[in-house]
Order: C-alpha cells, then structure tokens, then sequence
C-alpha cells in the first residue's frame, strides 16, 4: 500500500486574543486535516494589545494537549510562510456573508501567487458568529464580562490587560 503524506493545514490569524471562535475553527480543522499549524501572524496593520510572543505564548497554552496543533509566528506574506511551512492547505473561517468579500479577495491572490496552495472556507459554529477579537476587546474595556468568549487558559490574561481595574470586584 503507497503510504499518504499527512495533510498540513496552517490558520493564520493575529489572535489579539484568541477567542473561542478560533478554537473551534481549529478543532474543526482537526477533523478534516492531520495537523494544524496556528500562524500567528507579526506584521500587521492591526494595533495589538498583545504583543507577538505574548500572542504565541497564548495560543501555545490553549493547544498544549493537542499534539497536531502546532503553534508558530510568522512575518510577510501568509502565502510565502505557507510555502516553507510542510503545509499545502490555508483554513479561514467565516462568520458572515460580510466576512467573504475579503476572505475570497485574500485567496485569489494566494493562489495568484502559488497555485499549490489551497484555501479552504470553514464556517464558524453558529455560537460564535457575533465574535471576534475586535470585539471581546471591545467588550472587555468597557467593563463587560468576557466569561466564554475567550479560552480559559488565558481568561486571567485577557481580563488582566483588558478589563479595568476594580470591574468585578
């Protein structure tokens, strides 16, 4: 029998925190994909809260009882990361039709730039549609309560940075 490489599957993100939507996306990923490499992505236009290590240390506590969940930082192009990377196959994950119009912008370029890499589209678990980092940020520095929103293994994090002090005292 002719043995089959394992299908490698990057998820790039800023992950300024990494939310509960993000963790299922991978899980998600896990069922269809051998492996799920976590780009954390440095260059940005986004203003972070976290920095890059402490963005990578994050998602490395989340996944450290998954041994197919690899968590790395990368700068420049997804695609040129992908390409150096064992993966052939980029995961992102849409909320809502409003999502797609960039997401499907970013993929043909990727392809215009290496037609070996594929994208594939996973819809978030309907729980999560409202959510993204923007908005448990949002939220959080407003003084609301992010219980749910982001994994457990960072939730003191997340609230010590976000949350103004004295809020749920």
């Amino acid at each position: 029998m002719e043995k089959v490489d394992p299908t490698i599957a990057v998820f790039p993100g800023t992950f300024d925190p990494f939310t509960r939507g993000h963790y299922s996306l991978v899980m998600r990923g896990l069922q269809t994909f051998d492996r799920v490499i976590v780009g954390v992505a440095g260059s940005t236009s986004k203003n972070t809260c976290f920095n890059l290590e402490e963005r990578v240390d994050m998602a490395t506590r989340i996944f450290a009882n998954e041994p197919r969940v690899t968590v790395e930082a990368f700068s420049g192009l997804l695609v040129h990361y992908v390409e150096h990377s064992e993966a052939s196959v980029i995961i992102r994950g849409l909320r809502a039709v409003s999502d797609f119009e960039y997401e499907f912008q970013m993929a043909l370029m990727n392809r215009r730039l290496n037609r070996e890499i594929q994208t594939v589209f996973l819809m978030t678990d309907y729980k999560w549609m409202y959510l993204s980092s923007t908005i448990v940020k949002d939220v959080a520095v407003n003084g609301g309560d992010i219980r749910g929103l982001v994994p457990r293994q960072i939730f003191d994090e997340v609230v010590e940075r976000l949350v103004p002090a004295g809020t749920f005292d």
